[in-house]
């Protein structure tokens, strides 16, 4: 709720409220408030309900440089021992997001969107680099599915997933690197262009 917008920005949250929505109990509720606290997309505050963080221009620069170097290398390691198997999942998962983009789906295409960007993540066979990919996927779903709000930027990213796809097809690593590089940081970039500056001191 908090990644596709329903939860905005500065939207103060209410325990039970949310357990009638979602139809559950407290506990729950409480776990995952302090789970979000701590993945940074809700600010706490003492005897007060959390609120909903906003998107910090400052952080989202900073997310862009850490996951464009960790999808790069995991495109290259990807890429240097893919299956055909593993080409031909990551063609069905493109075709989804065509598929959805054409119907303007935004929850269906980013969801094949983020299981393309993972599956890539898995197959370059490093636990670690999964590890710490999961560890700011929330954050990382924030931003992503904010860049998708800008219409040509959505059919940009397409276009970029079409290339990814074409280079693993013909085995090239760093090619399959160097575009996953520049599909994260023009995807997020424009998010970061369209927060406010802080204000100076």
């Amino acid at each position: 709720m908090i990644v596709s917008g329903e939860l905005a920005p500065g939207q103060r949250l209410n325990e039970r409220q949310l357990c009638e929505q979602l139809a559950i109990s407290r506990t729950p509720v409480r776990e995952a408030l302090k789970a979000l606290t701590q993945e940074g997309l809700l600010q706490a505050h003492p005897n007060r309900s959390p609120v909903v963080a906003p998107l910090d221009a400052a952080d989202t620069r900073d997310l862009i440089q850490v996951v464009s170097a960790i999808e790069a290398l995991a495109g290259e390691l990807a890429a240097a021992s893919v299956s055909e198997a593993q080409v031909a999942e990551l063609g069905i998962l493109h075709y989804t997001m065509l598929a959805h983009h054409a119907r303007q789906e935004m929850s269906g295409y980013f969801a094949a969107n983020k299981a393309f960007h993972r599956r890539i993540v898995e197959y370059a066979g490093n636990p670690v680099l999964l590890w710490v990919w999961d560890l700011l996927s929330l954050r990382v779903d924030r931003a992503r599915y904010a860049s998708n709000q800008w219409p040509e930027r959505w059919q940009e990213a397409t276009a970029e997933h079409a290339r990814i796809l074409e280079l693993f097809t013909a085995r090239d690593a760093a090619g399959v690197g160097q575009a996953m590089r520049e599909h994260v940081r023009k995807g997020l970039s424009v998010v970061v262009a369209s927060l406010p500056a802080p204000p100076t001191a």
